[in-house]
């Protein structure tokens, strides 16, 4: 080797050392035991069994088409691999052009377990604990002093619904900002439902809380955090966080509908799509397998962190059985087992995913008209899990929520 060739390969190496070593995104390094985990319950995995729930399961979506309108894409996964995934119908009703299972929608507050993973990375690195008060992070916060992380991540934090307290305070022919929230919720501040940490209550406000937060602290807007620490390490090439200054993102994902006597309504966007971190997130089918997978393999948060977020975090009779984590909501079976999931629903978009970690198993449905589709989950999950089905049909799993009362 001359020295030419020596000197370029020592180049290379350099600049190989220093970009290895400022690679954003927050990765982990690999973990035997959790390779060892997943590896076992691969192992599981049986072909013809497999097959038979893919038939059970094309079936059912077939029919509930059919007879309900179904219009999205669906994926089911177990023991860490697909058994099944299909869409059905149109992603837009005037061009006509169909859906497919790479296809983004839009999550609505499927969005929020990326807001809580995005508030645990930066736990687990130090720049903040879940008891820390929400005063330390946002400048000027006029609440109680006992509002904390944690209170915003389980919806105990008792501040009232930006979408209506501040209305009448901004302007609704701009897109609203998480800094706008924040600046009209120091200025103003509006008065509390009720006394922080002391019930459940689901709001929004929460989330945009939250993600303002990631901004103060990590020093870059919430949309590019997302990106580089969620999306980028867990390969999620076609997901993405809406900005209305960029409404070229939105040419390949589907557009959400509401059904009407004389034929489908396209539901617009409004003033309050400007905000991130309580919804906003738009991604496939595919791409949220692979978050699952993500999920599983400590790609982009621990394990333990996650068994955080899924533990119940309330301990009030009327949200014991229907709980909350951080992030997730939850279901106690009767057999005493808890689902762990999350709904979604924002201007015509409808969607559910449950993801099991004791199995690396999943459901992800994701549709764009508005209907009663998802209220037949549980038949999706007793045909997933046959062995429990009883458990599962004695009632459908979805939380009473409405788009209008912003408990998407």
């Amino acid at each position: 080797m001359n020295r030419r060739s020596l000197a370029l390969s020592i180049l290379a190496s350099l600049f190989c050392m220093a970009s290895c070593n400022n690679v954003p995104g927050h990765f982990f390094a690999k973990n035997s035991a959790v390779e060892k985990r997943n590896d076992s319950i691969a192992s599981l995995f049986d072909p013809k069994i497999a097959q038979q729930k893919a038939i059970k399961l094309d079936t059912f979506f077939k029919t509930l088409q059919k007879k309900t309108g179904f219009n999205g894409t669906v994926l089911v996964a177990q023991y860490g691999k697909i058994i099944y995934k299909r869409a059905f119908g149109i992603a837009n009703n005037f061009t006509k052009v169909q859906l497919s299972t790479r296809t983004p929608f839009q999550l609505a507050s499927v969005s929020k377990q990326f807001t809580a993973v995005s508030i645990l990375q930066l736990m687990e690195q130090g720049k903040l604990k879940l008891d820390d008060r929400v005063e330390q992070h946002i400048p000027g916060f006029p609440y109680d002093s006992s509002i904390t992380i944690r209170s915003l991540l389980t919806h105990k934090s008792g501040l009232p619904n930006y979408a209506y307290c501040l209305d009448k305070y901004y302007d609704k022919k701009a897109p609203l900002t998480n800094a706008k929230v924040v600046e009209l919720f120091n200025k103003i501040k509006p008065g509390i439902d009720y006394h922080p940490n002391r019930q459940f209550h689901y709001n929004n406000t929460n989330y945009i809380l939250l993600a303002y937060i990631v901004e103060r602290i990590s020093g870059k807007g919430f949309r590019e955090y997302v990106k580089e620490n969620i999306f980028t390490p867990a390969g999620m090439s076609e997901s993405f966080v809406y900005d209305p200054r960029h409404p070229e993102l939105l040419k390949k994902s589907a557009t959400g509908y509401q059904p009407k006597r004389s034929g489908l309504a396209v539901v617009g966007f409004d003033h309050l799509d400007g905000v991130t971190g309580d919804k906003g997130i738009y991604s496939t089918v595919e791409d949220m397998f692979l978050w699952d997978q993500a999920l599983n393999s400590e790609t982009v948060v621990k394990l333990s962190s996650l068994a955080e977020a899924f533990t119940p975090q309330h301990t009030k009779p009327k949200v014991l059985a229907t709980n909350y984590g951080l992030g997730w909501r939850l279901k106690q079976l009767e057999n005493g087992e808890w689902l762990t999931y999350h709904t979604g629903w924002w201007h015509g978009f409808k969607n559910y995913y449950l993801h099991n970690q004791k199995d690396n198993s999943a459901i992800i449905i994701l549709g764009n008209m508005a209907n009663h589709s998802l209220a037949k989950v549980n038949i999706v999950q007793s045909i997933l899990y046959p062995e429990k089905a009883k458990f599962f049909l004695k009632g459908e799993n979805l939380p009473a929520e409405s788009e209008s009362s912003g408990g998407n």
